[in-house]
């Protein structure tokens, strides 16, 4: 089990109402893998962790959506705002080491590259990367397609 099974674990406590386990699972996560995935996030199925999630900081409110790859090392984040956190769509591959801070919106079918700042939205279909991020390429078909060491069922993440 990774930090995602950890995560998912929590998260069910604390949709039922569960009190204190959530916090506990929460806190077994950062000490075995160094990373901070509150049960607060809202992350989706099939969405993953590269490595076992090592190091990796989710904001508590973050919406995260299905099929997002999540490399370690990697910040998602607010700003200086408390309420600016940022929205991850679906099939997005977040390379090692990449920070997206603030209230932005990254599209569907992105990838972000290792390192990136991203903090301003990422339209649909592109490749980001750089400090700060920006496109380097739009893409016609799916992320998948060019992550090819990564198999998943149905042609996308899982």
């Amino acid at each position: 089990m990774n930090a995602i099974g950890f995560y998912r674990t929590a998260r069910w406590f604390y949709l039922h109402k569960i009190p204190v386990i959530p916090g506990l699972i929460k806190g077994i996560t950062f000490v075995l893998f160094n990373t901070v995935v509150p049960y607060t996030a809202d992350i989706g199925k099939g969405t993953k962790f590269a490595y076992g999630g090592m190091g990796c900081v989710v904001h508590k409110d973050t919406k995260i959506g299905e099929r997002v790859i999540i490399g370690q090392n990697t910040t998602i984040g607010r700003s200086l705002d408390p309420a600016d956190y940022p929205t991850i769509g679906n099939d997005v591959y977040i390379s090692a080491g990449a920070r997206i801070i603030g209230h932005i919106h990254v599209g569907n079918n992105v990838i972000i590259g290792a390192n990136a700042v991203v903090n301003k939205d990422v339209e649909d279909n592109c490749v980001v990367a750089g400090v700060p991020a920006r496109v380097l390429r739009k893409l016609d078909g799916s992320i998948w397609d060019l992550l090819k060491n990564i198999s998943f069922a149905n042609g996308g993440g899982g």
